[in-house]
């Protein structure tokens, strides 16, 4: 699930680092390593700090914010303005980048134990978060990233990615996939970690949380999926459509552990669907052939994935992987089929009288047959008809659910999803 990356050399300034001095507990690091989530990538943040003052500091130059006073940092024709209530100062060009580890700047890592009284440690764009924010600068736009200690992390990732109403074994299945996903994902050369996306994992900050997320989160402290030496790679996605998919089938690699197995997302409201094409998308889609008259499916998966399929169209034809042809339509899958929607006949133009009910030119002669007025058929509309939403490899969190409600543990729902892969404490190397 790659993001788009901010690449390092495009950054020309320095770290800004929000810092704050939130309550909790300090436990070992390697029991609760920092994970960095990039937020956002934009021109223009506002920052708050919401309960406790905050210091703002860039190199030499700090800042200090009072509780709400809200602080706009923008990118305008190549400078770095700094808004607040006393009028805006424009920062100096750094040459060198700085990615300062927020410990430098806030002390050791706050181990914060998630529980309803702690509130976020600070704003930005007016939605809450623990830990610290770095700002990295470049030359056309701000990247702000989260460092946060992994557990108070996940309690905003389970909920923002499964209904928090939902079984705690699903909840706490979700929650050791999502710890096993961003241990994984750390990358100490890079700017960040992980994104704050699909691309990676949701994650919308303190708002999303709730008492169940923080019980799944607390009730699984520390525990990751590992086979043999190494973290799982623990992707997951909404519904398999009944049969998850080999991760070899759609990757270049096929681990062990993801295998093609059944899935229960039958309660699913996207365990069967359909999806109209209309001609307008076909040919935007499709530019280079002028559209699509048809789709065939020309190679599947074991699993009825589309492997490969031919596209159509009036200038020619494409051949596509599932992959592409689902990223060019949108579609929820590539676990899908298409059909050919029968044009109704197109009206005459005003213009052009109507067809007499023989042909002119066999009655006349005279009459050319490109005088001939002819009824045009529109382009067709296409139908996909398709089962589950993701690229179907690893858990299916329809299918957690439908596992808890049959009674499954959150260790045999891993167990069933990630097949070899053993439940145990992390352990930093």
């Amino acid at each position: 699930m790659p993001v788009a990356r901010f690449p390092l050399v495009s950054l020309v300034a320095s770290a800004l680092v929000l810092a704050g001095a939130a309550p909790g507990q300090l436990r070992a690091q390697h029991a609760n390593p920092q994970v960095r989530v990039l937020l956002l990538e934009t021109v223009r943040l506002t920052l708050a700090a919401p309960q406790q003052p905050l210091v703002l500091r860039a190199g030499s130059q700090r800042w200090s914010l009072a509780p709400l006073e809200p602080v706009v940092l923008q990118l305008a024709a190549g400078s770095l303005l700094l808004e607040r209530a006393g009028g805006v100062e424009r920062l100096p060009a750094v040459r060198e980048l700085w990615l300062e580890p927020a410990a430098k700047s806030a002390g050791p890592p706050l181990d914060l134990q998630p529980s309803p009284q702690e509130g976020a440690d600070f704003q930005l764009q007016q939605r809450g978060y623990r830990g610290r924010l770095q700002v990295l600068v470049g030359s056309s736009a701000l990247q702000a990233v989260n460092h946060v200690p992994l557990e108070a992390y996940l309690p905003s990732v389970v909920a923002s990615e499964m209904p928090a109403s939902w079984p705690q074994a699903a909840l706490r299945a979700q929650a050791v996939a999502a710890r096993t996903y961003a241990l994984r994902q750390r990358k100490p050369a890079a700017a960040f970690d992980v994104s704050a996306t699909v691309s990676s994992q949701v994650y919308k900050g303190v708002e999303a949380e709730t008492p169940s997320t923080r019980q799944a989160v607390v009730s699984t402290r520390g525990q990751v999926l590992m086979f043999g030496p190494g973290l799982a790679n623990t992707v997951f996605h909404s519904s398999a459509g009944g049969s998850t998919e080999n991760s070899g089938d759609l990757w270049s690699q096929q681990l062990p552990y993801l295998v093609s197995v059944p899935d229960f997302d039958q309660q699913s409201p996207v365990h069967a669907w359909e999806q109209r094409l209309e001609p307008e998308q076909l040919q935007k889609a499709f530019g280079e052939i002028g559209g699509a008259q048809r789709i065939d499916v020309l190679a599947t998966t074991d699993s009825g994935r589309v492997r490969q399929a031919r596209v159509t169209g009036p200038a020619g034809t494409l051949v596509l992987t599932g992959a592409q042809l689902r990223s060019r339509l949108g579609l929820k899958s590539t676990l899908v089929r298409f059909e050919v929607l029968a044009p109704e006949l197109a009206a005459l133009p005003p213009s052009l009288p109507a067809l007499p009910p023989l042909m002119p030119q066999a009655a006349d002669p005279a009459i050319s047959p490109d005088q001939v007025p002819v009824q045009l058929l529109p382009p067709p509309a296409l139908l996909a008809i398709g089962r589950g939403f993701g690229h179907g490899v690893g858990m299916s969190q329809w299918g957690a659910h439908g596992l808890a409600n049959r009674g499954q543990s959150y260790e045999q729902i891993l167990h069933h999803y990630y097949r070899g892969a053993e439940l145990r404490p992390y352990v930093s190397p």
